[in-house]
């Protein structure tokens, strides 16, 4: 499905409720089928939380999970500590080409038993569930979080839990923390003290609820809108809470440069346009929130203004290359734009050209974050449908805003 994007809105002001917060939903349910008594409310209803759902119920050898990097992380960890379960971890092309050593390796140096059906390093995984009994491992601290959030949420299940060595430097500290706050909520101890994060066991736990805070990831588009708007521009967002688990939630901050502020009410947030943007270079490193670096940069873009994001190298190994994606279509709009292997380096622009098309790479957040420049100029974008993986309502919450689309036959 092709879209072509436009709109004749001006001042916004609109109400949206936004789903569960992916991360949060994705780190639940492993641990609800570890401790059934927990229950979760406001699940995410991204695609890649349905297919972690079905991976865990379903009795089938063979687990598809598309493009889902979370579950193929998570349900790694989680089914190489089942014992006596044989489990086919499969994902989309791209998945494949995803590395995922660095766990493998780990769960390896633990006693699991996990086979590269093809390239060695990457999914397909054959996964012959056994009960772990080793209780320290090392990883590298700078890879992807979510290597080391499998690890964690594993963790308690285990005979003599886990010590967890990070080796050198660490990124995404705050999704390491979500991980680890979720696990206090069920009163596991827990405790993440310079480069070693301990984990004691725990059978079973109190039963309870935890409702899911809704996706900061998805908010960012609507950050992104309102700084694109005239002053006096505001929306309403929920549910989300001021002390937040979620890194994403810098955002309030960050947005502060294109004079938008951020209230926070009683479980929602307002995102209003007070001023008209701080024309500095925006200099940001976003190694605990690399996932809003795309709507950063095309939001600079749009507003006219430069900027230099660093730590993004975990981008390389997303949905596509990130940066080389950005690179491509920033460049196709007239942008001036270069990357290296962990850094955007954009300069600042007066003109964007119209009715270009925007390839999405098989990445949702390509096309969320591009979408949201139909606020300056009519634009198309090629696959819209990929929005599924973590905003399926997107298209719908767009017109909202005043974002019309019509599909391009």
């Amino acid at each position: 499905m092709n879209l072509q994007l436009s709109t004749n809105t001006q001042k916004i002001t609109s109400e949206i409720t936004i789903s569960g917060s992916k991360s949060e939903s994705n780190r639940l349910l492993i641990l609800q089928q570890l401790y059934p008594n927990l229950q979760i409310e406001n699940l995410s209803d991204s695609d890649d939380t349905h297919h972690l759902q079905e991976a865990l119920t379903s009795d089938d050898t063979v687990a598809d999970i598309g493009h889902a990097g979370t579950a193929m992380r998570f349900l790694t960890a989680f089914f190489a500590a089942q014992e006596g379960i044989t489990k086919i971890l499969q994902g989309s092309d791209r998945m494949h080409n995803r590395p995922i050593e660095i766990l493998v390796n780990a769960l390896r140096d633990l006693g699991a038993d996990i086979e590269y059906v093809e390239k060695e390093g990457y999914p397909p995984l054959k996964i012959s569930g056994k009960k772990l009994i080793k209780d320290k491992v090392s990883i590298n601290g700078n890879v992807s979080s979510q290597y080391i959030s499998a690890l964690m949420l594993i963790a308690p299940s285990l005979q003599n839990g886990l010590e967890i060595e990070l080796v050198g430097k660490i990124t995404s500290v705050p999704y390491i923390n979500m991980t680890l706050q979720l696990l206090h909520q069920l009163e596991i101890e827990a405790e993440f003290g310079g480069q070693v994060i301990k984990i004691k066991p725990k059978s079973t736990v109190e039963k309870q609820t935890i409702v899911v805070e809704s996706d900061w990831s998805s908010a960012s588009y609507f950050y992104s809108i309102i700084a694109l708007s005239e002053v006096g521009s505001s929306v309403k967002l929920s549910a989300y809470k001021k002390d937040s688990l979620q890194g994403d939630s810098c955002l309030a901050k960050i947005y502060q440069h294109f004079g938008v502020s951020t209230t926070f009410e009683e479980n929602a947030i307002r995102l209003t346009k007070e001023r008209q943007h701080n024309s500095n270079v925006l200099d940001q490193d976003l190694k605990n929130a690399p996932d809003i670096a795309q709507t950063i940069a095309v939001t600079c873009f749009g507003l006219g203004i430069a900027c230099d994001l660093s730590g993004l190298h975990t981008l390389k190994i997303k949905e596509t290359d990130r940066l080389e994606a950005l690179r491509e279509e920033l460049t196709k709009l007239g942008a001036i734009i270069s990357v290296t292997n962990e850094s955007l380096h954009l300069k600042a622009s007066e003109e964007i050209k119209e009715n270009i098309q925007i390839a999405t790479y098989n990445d949702h957040r390509m096309a969320m974050a591009f979408a949201l420049l139909a606020l300056k100029v009519p634009i198309e974008i090629l696959e819209a449908e990929v929005v599924t993986k973590s905003y399926r309502s997107f298209w719908e919450d767009m017109a909202i805003v005043g974002i019309k689309s019509e599909e391009i036959k």
